[in-house]
């Protein structure tokens, strides 16, 4: 008996699912809209998690600085990099800094996006995954950076790796999404929306 309740509670769920979408899509549109709109008032930050990049981690041995020791973008990636570059511009959201992590994922994410020079910031920026033991020191080195960028300045696209944004924000970005901050008067930041990957 308590089966063909649930049945039918399902049933009834997936009939009323049609209705209730358009809403549902509507409602994340206008929040995708919003964010938008925060990106070009001044004293934010994005926090972009880098591009689609097939695999987990690097290969053993990996070295910064010589990219075919690393996991890099597939061209879905490149694409997602391209797409959020013209987004950028077609919405005219300018942007004053993009600081970037050394690993190639992250600096290719950053070029193809074509919004500014393109500045690496190791000791903020770059991963320490599969290093838990400086997760500490690299959240305290990111907090520093958000702390030193002028809290009235413009927009700072931040290219990054997962395990940096969710240790500085709890969020569990996907590759390509970017967590929108805004910088407070004590050096301090909030998370205020986030924008997904195109």
């Amino acid at each position: 008996m308590a089966a063909a309740g649930f049945g039918r509670r399902f049933v009834l769920a997936l009939l009323l699912l049609p209705a209730l979408w358009p809403g549902a899509v509507a409602a994340i549109e206008v929040d995708r809209e919003r964010v938008w709109a925060l990106l070009a008032k001044p004293g934010h930050v994005a926090l972009m998690r880098h591009a689609d990049a097939p695999g987990t981690g690097d290969p053993a041995g990996f070295r910064i600085g010589d990219c075919a020791t690393q996991r890099n973008l597939g061209e879905r990636g490149r694409e997602q990099s391209r797409r959020l570059g013209a987004e950028f511009r077609r919405r005219a959201v300018p942007v004053a800094l993009v600081l970037t992590s050394q690993w190639c994922r992250a600096r290719e994410t950053a070029a193809l996006m074509a919004l500014a020079p393109v500045e690496d910031e190791p000791t903020a920026l770059n991963s320490f995954f599969g290093r838990p033991g400086e997760r500490e020191g690299a959240t305290a080195a990111l907090r520093r950076r958000l702390a030193a960028l002028p809290a009235d300045g413009g927009l700072v696209l931040m290219v990054t790796h997962q395990v940096n944004i969710t240790a500085l924000t709890g969020v569990f970005p996907a590759s390509g999404e970017m967590v929108v901050l805004k910088r407070d008067d004590q050096g301090g930041v909030v998370t205020v929306g986030r924008l997904p990957a195109p």
